[in-house]
């Protein structure tokens, strides 16, 4: 194991209709004047919109809008929101939606701060010193960022997907009530399985002796996944099945599953460079098709984590060598992804292996465990062809 901090500053209010206490909590921070940030129509189609201004008017607090965050959240957007966050002297922001608005108000929070560019951050020529607090009221069981202290940001401009952490963009608090996931589409509630289970997996499957406390929390973590996925697909309004995930969405982000471990984030990074060319691929979809494809080719060097898993997690029958086994495993999860609904090679999200090829020349100075050369990054791009 290595030494290791854990801090997970941000109160969670859990539970049926606690959106409905939004300017409640607001106030009791002390906080007057916010900016609220969300995506496009989807908040306003449920009601939830509807239910947190009146929430924010009933308790006083002012806001100003900045609505139309998209998935892969953008650097435009972040300028956008910092400008007005500093015109309107705001003191806080509250996050209403998923991952991409909730990294969007961390950008915007640290941006509104600064006198120079945001995207300085994300390409890590600037280290955030303060931020603007950020509260979060979570609509999509995925990324984590809800709890996290990561803030990925995409430059369309420089077709370049780049994320920075900081202890100072961990929200202040997080509204988390599973029924206002219902709604969210089985191929959306899919991407973020595969997200919050990738969360955790790379943080499992590091060269590192890790502690076997750390490891029990991310089995268990992993097996409630995947039972409350299959759950989901079958009944989206199960409530028991999106609680579990909407809690492991935040628990496998916050550092909890990665305690005496280093974290690369390899297969992360790798997606990155693939959602960071092509803006339409969804990163839990991107880190389905690539999570496998890396596993197979970097398996041999971690061989006693991935057998742990495979008879752990993925409970496969051991066969009568460990790569079969292993390899059992990697053909299940695989199989796994694909009853989701989720793909698992470029054919399946429009890439051809010219593109991949490409691809391959912008995946330069990938962290990992072990070092990643040119030929290693071929060799996993062309697995998942």
């Amino acid at each position: 194991m290595t030494n290791f901090e854990f801090y997970s500053p941000t109160k969670i209010y859990f539970g049926l209709n606690r959106e409905t206490e939004v300017g409640a909590i607001i106030k009791q921070y002390g906080f007057h004047k916010i900016l609220l940030h969300y995506g496009k129509s989807s908040i306003k189609k449920t009601g939830l919109y509807d239910k947190v201004i009146a929430s924010l008017k009933s308790n006083n607090i002012e806001y100003v809008e900045l609505a139309g965050v998209e998935p892969n959240p953008k650097i435009d957007m972040v300028r956008t929101g910092c400008e007005l966050a500093k015109g309107e002297k705001v003191e806080m922001i509250l996050a209403v939606g998923g991952g991409s608005v909730i990294d969007s108000s961390k950008a915007i929070a640290c941006g509104t701060c600064v006198d120079f560019d945001p995207w300085l951050f994300n390409t890590h020529e600037k280290i955030p010193v303060k931020a603007l607090p950020v509260g979060v009221i979570l609509t999509i069981s995925a990324a984590g960022s809800e709890l996290s202290n990561s803030c990925v940001i995409t430059n369309t401009e420089k077709k370049i997907k780049n994320g920075f952490n900081s202890d100072l963009v961990r929200p202040l608090f997080a509204i988390m009530n599973p029924a206002l996931t219902f709604t969210v589409s089985k191929y959306q509630t899919a991407c973020g399985i595969v997200d919050i289970m990738m969360h955790t997996m790379e943080r499992y499957f590091v060269e590192e002796d890790s502690i076997n406390f750390t490891d029990e929390i991310a089995f268990g973590l992993l097996k409630a996944v995947i039972k409350a996925g299959k759950k989901v697909m079958e009944n989206p309004n199960d409530f028991e099945a999106r609680a579990s995930l909407m809690l492991a969405s935040s628990f496998s982000h916050n550092g909890l599953t990665g305690m005496g471990t280093k974290m690369y984030f390899t297969v992360h990074r790798l997606e990155h460079v693939l959602s960071g060319t092509y803006d339409n691929v969804s990163h839990g979809a991107g880190l389905a098709v690539l999570f496998p494809a890396w596993a197979k080719w970097v398996y041999p060097k971690l061989e006693t984590k991935f057998l742990r898993f495979a008879l752990e997690v993925m409970k496969v029958e051991k066969q009568d060598t460990n790569d079969k086994t292993i390899m059992a495993a990697i053909n299940k999860l695989e199989s796994f992804y694909k009853e989701l609904g989720m793909p698992t090679r470029f054919k399946d999200l429009k890439i051809d292996e010219k593109a991949v090829d490409e691809l391959i020349k912008k995946s330069t100075n990938i962290p990992s465990f072990i070092k990643l050369d040119s030929r290693d990054i071929e060799m996993i791009y062309k697995n998942a062809l």
